[in-house]
């Protein structure tokens, strides 16, 4: 029993491919994609800064491309279930685990927190250029309360999440392509903005 506890490298944790399923991968894909498309309108903002367009466009990409990178490869290692393996040994270890809720707690409150920051921060960053960046912003909004509800792990939400639409294809995996596609088209789709004549006139 208590062999079995620790088998992985952190608990039952061990990195692998987390999720080796066809729609596993179609998203991993699809984060691949969109990541580098941001990355392409990251570089189509930069541009246009130095030809003197007045937004902060290169910004919101960049962190969207790190972000989409980011989520794309813990899609398959699966890290959350680390942390989640890591605060159950320290529980067991510092004699805690029957207060664990707390803890819990304390970790989904921390987890909303930093994805309203983070949400907060890109529509600062993506205000001034929404005209362009709306259907990313929906996007993004979407992943981080994705990201959000995943973390919690609530029973009731999983349930949701896990549902099967029809099939076989299930409600948490429209979630998140969804929230992928709207980022990835909006990037696709991030063209050259014109810039006022009183900027780029000569005299």
């Amino acid at each position: 029993m208590t062999q079995s506890a620790s088998e992985g490298w952190i608990g039952q944790w061990s990195p692998g491919i987390g999720d080796p399923t066809v729609a596993g991968w179609v998203t991993v894909a699809a984060y691949v994609a969109a990541a580098v498309a941001c990355w392409c309108a990251r570089n189509t903002a930069r541009k246009e800064c130095a030809r003197g367009a007045d937004h902060t466009s290169s910004r919101f990409w960049a962190a969207a491309s790190i972000g989409l990178a980011a989520l794309g490869v813990n899609k398959q290692l699966d890290l959350q279930t680390a942390i989640t393996e890591l605060g159950r040994l320290l529980a067991r270890a510092q004699g805690w685990y029957e207060h664990r809720r707390w803890v819990q707690l304390a970790f989904i409150a921390a987890v909303l927190v930093v994805v309203a920051a983070a949400c907060r921060w890109l529509f600062r960053v993506a205000r001034e250029d929404l005209s362009r960046l709306w259907l990313a912003m929906f996007g993004s909004a979407a992943l981080c309360a994705f990201v959000a509800i995943r973390a919690t792990s609530f029973h009731h939400v999983d349930v949701c999440l896990w549902f099967n639409l029809f099939c076989g294809l299930r409600m948490n995996v429209l979630l998140e392509l969804g929230g992928i596609c709207c980022v990835g088209v909006a990037a696709l789709r991030f063209g050259p903005a014109r810039v006022p004549e009183r900027l780029s006139g000569e005299e």
